[in-house]
């Protein structure tokens, strides 16, 4: 097995893409208010800021930002999986999910990115925001229900557009 070694840098902010193991499944946004609790908890009892979140059907994307002297963002993702599927029946799973006690449902990595710069911040945030008109299932970023870009319009970061004729 492939012993992969990810940065730690503390204080970093860090772009993710993390999936589920059955693509083209709806479970994230069936089940989004059990997320939105998986990420909330694991917020609480290690903080992290988010800077950018949106959840697509299969797949979610974000951008965190770690606290000053903390890099290990590998265990509040795995603490988020585990949280979000206490509960939820068990998905196809093969012997090494049952030696490793996984429940089958996620992929067993994330991708992560960490962020250069700010156009690189930028540009991922953008990203985040707008995947879900790049796969169809919005018209607009506004259009999608499962996006922090509503907290950031309630904040006044920027204006809703005016809808075209």
């Amino acid at each position: 097995m492939s012993s992969y070694l990810r940065p730690r840098l503390p204080g970093a902010t860090v772009f993710f893409s993390v999936a589920l193991a059955q693509r083209g499944s709806s479970l994230l946004i069936d089940e989004v208010q059990r997320l939105r609790h998986a990420v909330a908890r694991t917020k609480r009892e290690r903080p992290f800021i988010i800077d950018a979140f949106v959840v697509l059907p299969d797949h979610l994307h974000c951008v965190w930002t770690l606290p000053e002297r903390d890099a290990d963002y590998a265990t509040r993702w795995r603490l988020i999986k585990t949280r979000f599927s206490q509960g939820l029946p068990r998905g196809t799973r093969r012997a090494s999910h049952i030696a490793r006690r996984e429940r089958g449902i996620w992929q067993r990595r994330f991708w992560e990115h960490h962020i250069r710069d700010d156009a690189d911040y930028h540009w991922h945030l953008r990203f985040c925001w707008n995947a879900p008109v790049e796969q169809n299932l919005a018209k607009t970023p506004f259009n999608w229900p499962f996006s922090s870009i509503h907290r950031e319009l309630a904040m006044g970061h920027f204006s809703r557009p005016e809808p075209q004729p």
